[in-house]
């Protein structure tokens, strides 16, 4: 009697799409959104180059659907630090950014942001996804941080943004005042 053969599974396209975006992050994080060849997406991924377009059927939609999932990490990650913060009865607010601290230590996820406010304002495509994504982490932090101001709002995202750019540089490797100043910049305490 010949051996029992393990059924085969088939990806559907959903798995596929996702196998597919876990790794192109890291090459569109090197390289960017426009000078990334889709064919090292396809490589890395383990499809053909045709298949990546059955599932992507351009190239900026695998563009708007990886700034997209950079997004949906962020959410998560302020998520996941706004429910341990509640119930560990600390501040939601300071924990979403220390969440998101710890999250663009991720060069990856830093990298694909970076590269898509650059995109953003020549692909209008990257800027609504870009937009949406804001959008969306702007509710998330209002809804679980209740009683947060407008001011402490923008100053949270603000934090964020001048955190992206100092680690983007690595500022805090250099021995200069403006990096020392800008990579300790005290609004990490106050407004996160």
């Amino acid at each position: 009697m010949p051996p029992a053969v393990a059924p085969r599974t088939l990806s559907t396209a959903e798995d596929r799409r996702e196998s597919v975006l876990e790794a192109a992050v890291p090459i569109f994080a090197e390289r960017g959104l426009l000078a990334t060849p889709t064919t090292e997406v396809a490589k890395a991924a383990g499809i053909s180059h045709a298949y990546l377009f059955r599932l992507f059927p351009t190239k900026l939609d695998l563009a708007v659907a990886v700034v997209t999932r950079c997004h949906d990490r962020i959410c998560e990650a302020f998520s996941e630090a706004a429910a341990e913060a509640r119930r560990t009865g600390e501040d939601p607010r300071r924990a979403m950014g220390e969440a998101y601290f710890e999250l663009i230590a991720d060069r990856d996820v830093l990298l694909c942001q970076m590269h898509s406010f650059a995109a953003a304002a020549a692909l209008p495509e990257i800027r609504e996804a870009s937009r949406r994504g804001f959008a969306r982490l702007f509710a998330l932090v209002e809804r679980e941080a209740p009683g947060t101001s407008e001011e402490e709002l923008g100053s949270f995202f603000a934090t964020g943004m001048l955190k992206n750019v100092v680690t983007a540089l690595g500022a805090a490797d250099v021995e200069e005042r403006w990096a020392r100043v800008l990579a300790a910049h005290p609004a990490h305490e106050d407004s996160c």
